[in-house]
């Protein structure tokens, strides 16, 4: 068997599991044949350590597969989960099992036989599992052995690979270091004269045993130190090109917009088959910079099946704006024809800060009611970008997983170099790292201003690494209108995808202030874009997750369409009589202000339900297995990417299929954003909807419908003549852009840590 685990580290009491996967019996049939093609999965602190091979055709299949997995504490459940393999298809779910670890002795071979069960038919007998397992403690040196045996494969680094690195960094140190570029090394600040003094302090600042943690080569924190904090902001309105180049045979092009300041990447939208293209949106770019910057620009043809053509190149040159002002520039393209309109304007940003945790600007009176009185009632119209302000307290983690299994001695025994990244939209920021250590303490708080209340507030955990590859460690999602003020809180770390827990809790307080009213506001325009993140790739998980929820979505209307039959059908006499009564009540007084009428009714009916109790939340196990497995797909494809190029080999297919992939994402996250509305799955939209209702209601029923009409269509025909430069947009459709998907409700669920991390709560006496 193979095994993938992830192990934690090597505390005194570190122990060994080896699990004997038998046979099973009586294994539910899932083909169409009566058959199954079974496979186990075993999977311990939410990653999969052990996955057994697949036995075709036979329901009382027999593996005699062995894996080992090491663990820190003899506790914990063993989950184990069995799959009907489809070729092509999503795998046919056949039961699951859990193992309670802290009932097994120590150094006793214990045979279980393990029943499965699914929590959707909990009556159904699906078979069970027969297995074996053994539990044995591990001293530091053999624990030692078996992760490097575990990792012997991932570990091979061939004499050439060595070579290309080292030229990497020659060639890296070249491009990137500049003379007196500041370098640390300890406690100490040096100076780098020359690129190959760089390239020395690279490959050999290598720590002694005696000083680990203490001299240490360019640490990747201190490499972005100086781009935590921003200058200012850069907005760019890309409206319009003209007159580009022609790149198809149609004498057309499919023109899109490429920027780029720093490492930040922007890509505007695709408008089709144009040489004048009416783009009309709008960027924003940090300035780390005093004396600005040059924002790189290009201009491309779309073309499907092959490599984009290349239409033009054009430069902002950032230090010849002035400050606090909106210029217009028509910027002719450089190896390429036409023209690109621009509005730029570079404000001022002070909002942004990094400090230690004895220095708090809600703790101090005054900045606190400097605050409250930016963010009040009063101010609903002062700087309607400015919604409110957040400030984040990092304080520690604890039981971090160990990414560092090297070295010789305990000390250097299965550690890591944690430090944090706090993201809200396209502000990041760091912390310092913290060497060597599985519970970090960080101490650092974080402010930032609040362009959308709607945003979610990401942190990440990572690893630093001499080889300038930060390994992950735990990442966590909290939307801002979910936060409890003052209150230090254990978020438990998940993985990637946000779909499961992985090893460690964080320990976090965050504040948020906002206006109500410019909250309000800002939910009706759209949404601020984020840097240009990885392309997606066509993934079979993914391209099956999104076509079950848009046939989720579809089946809930032909559902609602067989309950209206029944009505007609008279299934149910009462049923049927109560609507009768209540159709010719409303066709025979039907006004048009009914209609969202019915909408509020609903709302306020679903309101009730939720809080009288009536309405049992579930969590949706469906959308969360289908991540899960996603996950798992995306895990197996980092692993054979080097092996199988068969993907990139079929690029034209590839690009055809995940544009359905992202065409069922939007279609299905439409139907579930309207659904979640209605559900109060987020309670301030929720009462965004009914205050909006309620006011079309009433304008409905007092002012005429022609009179509403006229007013819509003058708006309409006279917005461009008022604001030429205005973005467009839906405001129903960027209200539901806020609304979390099914998937999203998923990602961010909080998970409950273990009790024995429950942090000490405070509240401070902080308003809303």
């Amino acid at each position: 068997g193979r095994s993938n685990a992830h192990f934690p580290s090597a505390d005194p009491g570190m122990y060994q599991l080896d699990i004997t996967l038998q046979r099973g019996q009586n294994l539910a049939a899932r083909d169409r044949g009566g058959t199954s093609d079974p496979y186990v999965k075993f999977k311990f602190g939410g990653k999969e350590v052990f996955r057994s091979r697949t036995i075709h055709k036979n329901l009382n299949p027999v593996w005699d597969e062995k894996a080992s997995v090491l663990i820190d504490e003899p506790k914990g459940h063993l989950h184990v989960k069995v799959f009907d393999y489809d070729f092509g298809l999503q795998d046919d779910f056949i039961g699951s099992a859990f193992l309670d670890l802290s009932s097994l002795e120590l150094n006793r071979q214990t045979s279980l036989t393990l029943k499965l069960k699914d929590p959707h038919y909990p009556g159904h007998d699906l078979g069970s599992i027969l297995l074996s397992v053994l539990m044995t403690p591990k001293e530091h040196r053999e624990a030692t052995m078996l992760m490097r045996k575990s990792w012997k494969r991932s570990s091979k680094v061939t004499f050439s690979m060595w070579s290309s690195t080292f030229f990497l960094v020659v060639i890296f140190s070249f491009i990137f270091f500049k003379p007196n570029m500041p370098c640390r090394t300890g406690t100490l600040w040096h100076r780098i004269n020359s690129p190959s003094d760089c390239v020395l302090m690279t490959l050999f600042c290598i720590p002694s045993n005696q000083n680990h943690e203490q001299t240490q080569s360019l640490r990747l924190s201190d490499l972005h130190r100086k781009s935590q904090l921003w200058r200012g902001i850069v907005s760019i309105t890309l409206i319009e090109g003209r007159e580009l180049k022609a790149m198809d045979a149609n004498g057309l092009s499919d023109p899109y917009v490429k920027f780029r300041l720093g490492h930040q990447k922007y890509k505007s939208k695709i408008v089709p088959k144009t040489l004048n293209p009416q783009w009309r949106e709008q960027f924003d770019f940090h300035l780390y910079e005093e004396r600005g910057g040059i924002i790189d620009i290009t201009v491309w043809d779309k073309d499907v099946g092959k490599r984009d053509d290349f239409i033009g190149r054009c430069q902002v040159d950032l230090s010849t704006l002035s400050k606090e002002q909106t210029h217009k520039l028509e910027l002719p393209l450089e190896e390429g024809e036409g023209w690109l309109v621009l509005l730029v304007t570079l404000t001022a940003s002070a909002g942004v800060t990094i400090s230690e945790l004895s220095v708090s600007s809600l703790e101090d009176q005054k900045e606190r009611e400097e605050i409250m009185e930016r963010y009040s009632l009063m101010s609903m119209f002062d700087n309607m970008k400015d919604v409110g302000f957040l400030q984040v307290k990092v304080i520690r983690a604890e039981a971090l997983m160990a990414a560092d299994a090297t070295g010789k001695d305990s000390f250097n025994f299965c550690k890591s170099d944690p430090f944090c990244v706090v993201e809200l939209n396209n502000d990041r920021l760091l912390t310092h790292t913290v060497y060597k250590n599985l519970n970090p303490e960080w101490n650092k708080i974080f402010t930032f201003n609040i362009k959308d209340i709607h945003s979610v507030l990401e942190v990440t955990v990572y690893d630093e690494d001499r080889d300038w590859n930060a390994d992950f460690l735990g990442k966590v999602a909290i939307p801002l209108l979910s936060i409890q003020n003052g209150e230090q809180k254990a978020y438990v770390l998940k993985n990637k995808q946000l779909t499961g827990p992985t090893k460690g809790v964080i320990y976090l307080e965050m504040d948020v202030i906002f206006n109500a009213v410019k909250a309000s506001l800002r939910t009706l325009m759209p949404k601020e874009q984020k840097y240009i993140e990885e392309e997606n790739r066509l993934s079979k998980q993914l391209l099956l997750r999104n076509f079950i929820r848009t046939k989720r979505c579809v089946m809930a209307l032909i559902n609602a369409a067989y309950y209206i039959s029944s009505v007609f059908d008279w299934d149910s006499p009462p049923r049927s009589l109560a609507a009768f009564s209540l159709f010719l009540c409303v066709v025979w007084n039907f006004e048009l202000y009914m209609i969202p009428l019915a909408l509020l009714l609903l709302l306020g009916w679903n309101y009730f339900l939720i809080v009288s109790g009536k309405e049992n939340r579930q969590h949706d196990t469906v959308v969360e297995d289908m991540l899960e497995d996603e996950e798992e797909e995306d895990d197996r494809d980092d692993k054979d990417s080097e092996k199988k190029g068969f993907m990139n080999r079929l690029y034209a297919i590839q690009e055809v299929c995940v544009s359905v992939q992202n065409i069922l994402d939007e279609v299905s996250s439409f139907g579930e954003r309207i659904k979640n509305t209605f559900n109060w799955t987020v309670p301030f939209l929720s009462w965004l909807a009914i205050v909006a209702l309620f006011l079309f209601t009433v304008i409905l029923y007092f002012i005429p419908l022609r009179y509403i009409v006229l007013a819509w269509g003058i708006n309409k025909f006279t917005k461009k003549l008022r604001s030429p430069y205005a973005i467009d947009n839906n405001e129903l459709l960027d209200f539901l852009s806020r609304v979390p998907s099914d998937v999203q409700v998923v990602q961010y669920h909080e998970l409950k840590p273990d009790p024995s991390h429950s942090p000490s709560k405070r509240k401070k006496n902080l308003p809303v």
